[in-house]
């Protein structure tokens, strides 16, 4: 049951709201100024705060600029009850982030809508969305309901590669944002001269394909490869679109959720801009081992070629095959079966990353 904290001066308004409220089956906290409210807020889990404006001891903007200033209390929902129709109130109100506003007087039906609505949204700002196809399913049913939308479709057909299949080609059209159910894919660039820089490697769970939907011309930034097979489902543009600007709740949380790790390829550009080939090997090794999505334990190895390997760090085949033999020498790697890399000190190759 949703707790809500009602914060009006008129005891009458209070009471009878106080009324409405727990006949609709809500649980009811009531201060009858400014001050107290604060107080009663801070001390109670709540789901909703409706607050009045004109208040002795402290009014209603004061008590929204008090609580949005404590992370406990901040996010919140905020409506604000008031006897004022004209604008300049109403807007002041939404400015300080106010989520909604009551006009006295209201009728039951006007009150219970309004606190649905925003309960509504704030249960859809806390829910969080697994990175899977039952999360994905999941977020689209819920944004449906939300937005009270038909267009977005909430089942779309799995799609099947071979090892070694193109996903998408550079420069072709950017059609779907593509969800990896299962598999590894490999996302690469070709320069001029006709060489492959590999620009990610993702696994189930991740979302390919952002960045190009967003382009101006509307065409994929770079390729995509089937490293083993995979089963993918992609998300029509328009889907994509309507999810990323229809409206700014869902588009917060379908952000989140489609971001991957941009912050990993940040960090993977600057490494091949500054970082030593010795460094970059290192790294990339550490991160292979790490995110485990070409190796199937530890003591297995990393399955890679030597051309995405190369690709991974920015340095041609040759150099990469090269420094691999000298970290095999050292004793930092072994070569298993299959040309696996399997790592034996962990501890100096952390300590290689770190040399400046």
């Amino acid at each position: 049951m949703e707790k809500i904290l009602l914060i009006e001066d008129n005891e009458d308004v209070r009471e009878n709201t106080t009324a409405l409220l727990e006949l609709a089956n809500y649980r009811v906290v009531a201060a009858e100024n400014g001050k107290i409210g604060v107080e009663m807020a801070k001390k109670n889990k709540l789901d909703l705060i409706i607050c009045d404006i004109m208040m002795p001891e402290l009014d209603g903007y004061g008590v929204l600029q008090t609580l949005s200033k404590h992370y406990k209390t901040a996010s919140i929902p905020f409506i604000f009850l008031t006897a004022k129709t004209e604008k300049d109130d109403i807007r002041k109100g939404m400015n300080l982030g106010a989520d909604d506003y009551l006009t006295k007087p209201f009728s039951e039906q006007e009150l219970l809508e309004a606190v649905k609505s925003r309960l509504k949204k704030h249960s859809f700002l806390k829910k969080q969305f697994s990175q899977n196809v039952q999360g994905i399913t999941e977020f689209l049913e819920d944004v449906s309901e939300y937005l009270d939308l038909e267009s977005i479709s909430r089942d779309y057909s799995l799609q099947n590669y071979k090892k070694n299949d193109l996903i998408f080609m550079e420069g072709d059209t950017a059609n779907s944002l593509c969800f990896v159910q299962s598999g590894i894919i490999k996302t690469y660039k070709t320069s001029e001269a006709g060489k492959d820089l590999v620009t990610g490697l993702f696994g189930q769970g991740s979302f390919i394909g952002q960045l190009s939907l967003l382009t101006d011309h509307g065409l994929y930034l770079e390729s995509a490869m089937a490293l083993e097979d995979v089963e993918i489902y992609k998300i029509p543009k328009i889907d994509f679109l309507t999810l990323l600007y229809g409206n700014k709740v869902v588009s917060k949380k379908f952000i989140n959720l489609i971001s991957n790790n941009l912050i990993e390829v940040q960090k993977q550009l600057l490494n091949i801009a500054f970082a030593t080939v010795r460094q970059k090997v290192a790294r990339a090794l550490l991160e292979l081992q790490q995110k485990g999505i070409l190796t199937d334990n530890k003591t297995d190895g990393i399955s890679i070629s030597r051309e995405d390997f190369a690709g991974i760090i920015g340095t041609a085949p040759e150099t990469a095959i090269r420094m691999l033999t000298e970290f095999k020498e050292e004793g930092l790697i072994t070569i298993g079966s299959g040309r696996k890399i399997i790592i034996q000190n962990e501890k100096a190759l952390k300590e290689i990353t770190t040399l400046s």
